[in-house]
């Protein structure tokens, strides 16, 4: 059968009735990537907590904004579960339809199962990750930002995002996970060609695939100290497809939220004078500026999805069996509700709260040894940095700093600097 995307008209009539100002928002376009949360506070004053919007090609959704109707879609996984078998567009979806990578579709991973499924995916994958060594995850991080900053020193200038930000984080994990550094280079090319979503995105898809069904087959002749050894030891049952599924799961879901969350912390440094200053007299710290982008600039601003396994109200709206519930995790962090007498705005205001939604939140929300993982990196690499290129500064105005075009991601294109030239540690990647 031909499938079509379906037409404004029609993919209004998912939901509740819209009026005329009520009209689905586009979930496209550069406010997104721009000024997101002008945009948030737009929206959530013409439409309230749950607001209608239109995916690419026509499709319905609702992207939820309010922190509390956030709060109670991800802490009740029977009425809106991760299960995007539910979702009632999938007759009118095209295999070529841009936005599936993000949405995803069936399959039997950690990420992509729901209920008593994606208990058994977790009750393996979880121990697995509480089982490294939070030293350990530090002394690799500091050998490979390290090897990074070797490859840039001599030179005092350097794009931030692709020559550090990016790489580091994707080549930490493979170790942790199992693989050499060889291999591990290469794996952040395929995810850099994935997060692109250009032309050569289903071929990285496939390299990337391969990578891990290789790696399980390795492991189970050879296992060490490592992710997927102790995925493989798990007593319970699982497919070859379902170790390299979960190991993807795990690589590309801690890859670029972890890149985007260096970024964005050294962008606040290099950009907010206040910021800067205070952290320079020691009354700010890096945890501090990284908390502070988790607040503001949450490296996933929208997760797709929950779906509601039937008919049901939530933040005024008429919720219609199988419709998609985005979660709008950046809206929700600023939500008047939860910020009233914080003093939204000003750096730091956030310090020491850690009531942000970032990693979503409930059965489906990060699990906590992956977040734990993923500020080690970030907190590490940020100290790296700053450790050895003490005098890093924006080489562009402010104003020429591009965000990544993505309504669900919040993340650099570039970061370029400058800084004075420094010798190598003589252990380059």
């Amino acid at each position: 059968m031909t499938t079509q995307p379906l037409s404004a008209a029609s993919a209004r009539g998912v939901g509740c009735p819209v009026r005329h100002a009520d009209a689905p928002v586009k979930l496209s376009g550069p406010e997104f990537h721009t000024e997101p949360q002008a945009l948030y506070r737009r929206i959530r004053r013409s439409h309230g907590p749950v607001v209608p919007v239109e995916l690419h090609g026509g499709f319905p959704a609702w992207l939820v904004v309010g922190y509390r109707e956030l709060h109670q879609v991800t802490s009740d996984g029977e009425l809106f579960p991760r299960d995007v078998a539910l979702w009632n567009q999938w007759e009118h979806i095209p295999a070529d339809w841009p936005l599936l990578p993000m949405v995803g579709q069936p399959m039997p991973s950690i990420y992509f199962t729901a209920g008593a499924e994606h208990r058994r995916h977790s009750e393996m994958v979880v121990p697995a990750l509480e089982a490294v060594d939070p030293f350990e995850i530090r002394d690799h991080c500091e050998q490979l930002a390290d090897r990074l900053i070797d490859g840039i020193g001599a030179r005092g200038s350097a794009d931030l995002v692709a020559e550090f930000a990016e790489p580091l984080p994707v080549l930490v994990l493979a170790r942790l996970v199992g693989f050499p550094d060889e291999e591990g280079r290469d794996i952040a090319r395929v995810l850099k060609d994935l997060a692109d979503g250009g032309p050569g995105a289903q071929e990285a898809y496939a390299r990337f695939g391969e990578h891990m069904a290789r790696l399980v087959a390795v492991k189970r002749d050879a296992p060490g100290d490592d992710v997927i050894s102790r995925m493989l030891a798990d007593p319970a049952p699982f497919t070859d497809e379902e170790y390299a599924l979960d190991l993807m799961a795990i690589t590309a879901a801690g890859h670029l939220t972890t890149a985007d969350w260096i970024g964005n912390s050294l962008r606040l440094m290099l950009t907010e004078d206040q910021f800067a200053e205070s952290l320079a007299g020691g009354h700010r710290s890096v945890g501090d500026a990284m908390n502070e982008v988790l607040w503001e600039e949450t490296p996933t601003q929208i997760l797709a999805g929950r779906w509601a396994v039937r008919d049901t109200q939530l933040g005024g709206r008429t919720i219609r069996a199988g419709d998609m519930l985005l979660l709008g995790l950046g809206a929700a962090n600023t939500d008047p509700l939860v910020r009233q007498g914080t003093g939204s705005g000003a750096p730091g205001h956030q310090a020491g709260n850690g009531a942000h939604l970032a990693f979503s939140h409930g059965e489906y929300r990060c699990p906590f040894p992956a977040q734990e993982i993923a500020e080690i990196i970030a907190r590490t690499a940020i100290e790296v940095i700053l450790d050895r290129l003490p005098d890093l500064q924006l080489s562009v105005p402010v104003e020429d700093l591009v965000r990544r075009p993505s309504p669900f991601l919040r993340g650099m294109n570039a970061l370029p600097v400058r800084f004075t030239p420094v010798h190598t540690t003589g252990d380059l990647l």
